[in-house]
């Protein structure tokens, strides 16, 4: 009884500490807390030493080898904002910050994972072979041959993917183009058929196709992703299949109606918090305020919600008022393109310090006050909403507030909301409380002078 105490005391506590750790601050190579985090074009994060090692070895690490036939290691993204969360969380528990991995411990992990897998995966084809005999003798025909792999290893082919995905990968344009637009077709209405052919085999054939140098192809896969994309399921998967860079390249230079499909694309996946970051750090921000400046109308819809839905997460915040998307958003604002959803990214953009300082500094309290004259319904209540996040920005806002008018155009802006409303009347509370600490500021100093100095 004693012995097993002390075997089994060891293993209790280790769970316990593992715990006290979330798994996306692990990397999932090596299992330990993350110093130098970078993405990778699936949307993964690793610690860089480790993912380095897997590309020079020619490693797929567990984590991708559900999501991907081939994973691309060609870009790695630093990720700042996971580094500076575990750093946070390393402090807050009084732990020391974790060190980056060398390159030679990096490249000896790998090994023995990748020694460890072709052991298990002989085995496994071991115990495979052994079974398909058995039941070979047991219940088929001798007439029947069976299989040279395990079914278990991969997804069975439904009879819709597999004609698909023949075509998909036929030397034939004709072929694959036929093959994309039946893909579109079947997946325009039918809920069930974008969830059913969202496969990684269907994923990886389609990848090489959205940045095709055939209009046709290009176009009708793009369209395609766009309708898979709409399933909630679908999304992380399409994001972790490597996809993403190749939408962010049809975005900045493919033909006008596959950029515009691309934007909708981007739009949709934003829609899953799990991606947000990485459409970020994998580009996509440059090409989508490109196409807010420059599309059509169709993809300026689409880069606008896909912004909005980006600059939900800080990281994307910063990079957009560094990129210069405020001035390009308040030009929105005061042509009346699109205003609404531009107001919205204001928003999110002005609950960053950064934010407020770059709206300010572009003259946003003049541009929302004189719009807030003439909006009505829900860009009014948007535009309330974006002068309250810059109010935070303390006594410039205040000055700049009261030299456009702002308590006056926020007195007459009646009706909308009950939250715009009580928004507006803190602005102009604060507006007012300011009035009259001026107003007691305002000494005659002459006549005081003249009186000479107090007695002490």
């Amino acid at each position: 009884m004693e012995f097993q105490e002390a075997v089994m005391k060891p293993k209790a506590d280790r769970p316990r500490h593992r715990e006290a750790v979330p798994d996306e601050f692990l990397c999932p190579v090596s299992g330990s807390l993350m110093a130098d985090p970078v993405i990778v074009p699936s949307g993964h994060s690793f610690e860089r030493a480790s993912v380095e090692a897997c590309k020079s070895l020619g490693f797929v690490p567990p984590a991708l080898a559900g999501d991907v036939a081939a994973p691309d290691f060609s870009a790695l993204i630093p990720n700042h904002a996971l580094k500076s969360t575990i750093l946070s969380f390393c402090r807050s528990r009084s732990l020391p910050p974790p060190k980056p991995l060398d390159s030679a411990s990096a490249h000896k992990l790998v090994a023995d994972l990748m020694s460890t897998q072709t052991h298990r995966t002989q085995m496994k084809l071991a115990r495979d072979t052994v079974g398909e005999r058995r039941d070979s003798l047991a219940a088929r025909p001798s007439c029947c041959c069976s299989s040279s792999c395990s079914s278990s290893e991969f997804e069975p082919l439904n009879p819709a993917e597999e004609g698909l995905l023949a075509k998909l990968k036929s030397p034939l344009v004709f072929d694959v183009e036929e093959a994309v637009i039946g893909l579109r077709d079947e997946t325009r209405t039918s809920e069930e058929s974008r969830v059913t052919l969202c496969t990684a085999r269907l994923l990886s054939s389609l990848r090489p196709l959205v940045v095709s140098k055939y209009c046709a192809i290009q176009v009708n896969s793009v369209a395609s992703l766009v309708n898979l994309s709409l399933a909630a399921v679908n999304k992380v998967k399409i994001l972790r299949s490597g996809i993403v860079p190749n939408l962010v390249d049809v975005l900045k230079g493919g033909f006008p109606e596959a950029a515009e499909h691309a934007a909708g694309a981007l739009f949709s996946l934003a829609l899953d918090d799990g991606n947000k970051t990485a459409i970020g750090a994998l580009g996509a921000l440059p090409p989508l305020l490109h196409a807010l400046r420059a599309g059509n109308e169709r993809a300026q819809g689409d880069a606008a919600s896909a912004l909005y839905h980006l600059s939900l997460v800080q990281s994307n915040r910063v990079k957009l008022v560094r990129l210069g998307s405020v001035p390009v958003l308040l030009g929105m604002v005061r042509s009346g393109r699109l205003a609404g959803r531009a107001l919205l990214v204001l928003v999110n953009l002005g609950s960053c310090a950064d934010g407020r300082a770059a709206m300010m500094d572009a003259g946003a309290v003049e541009c929302l006050v004189g719009f807030l004259r003439r909006a009505a319904g829900s860009a009014r209540d948007n535009c309330v909403t974006a002068l309250y996040v810059l109010s935070q920005g303390g006594l410039r806002f205040k000055g700049l507030a009261r030299a456009a008018g702002a308590a006056e155009a926020l007195e007459e802006a009646e009706g909308g909301s009950w939250r715009a409303r009580e928004m507006a009347r803190r602005m102009v509370e604060m507006m007012g409380e300011r009035r009259e600490e001026v107003e007691a500021e305002d000494v005659d100093w002459e006549k005081l002078l003249e009186a000479g100095t107090p007695s002490r």
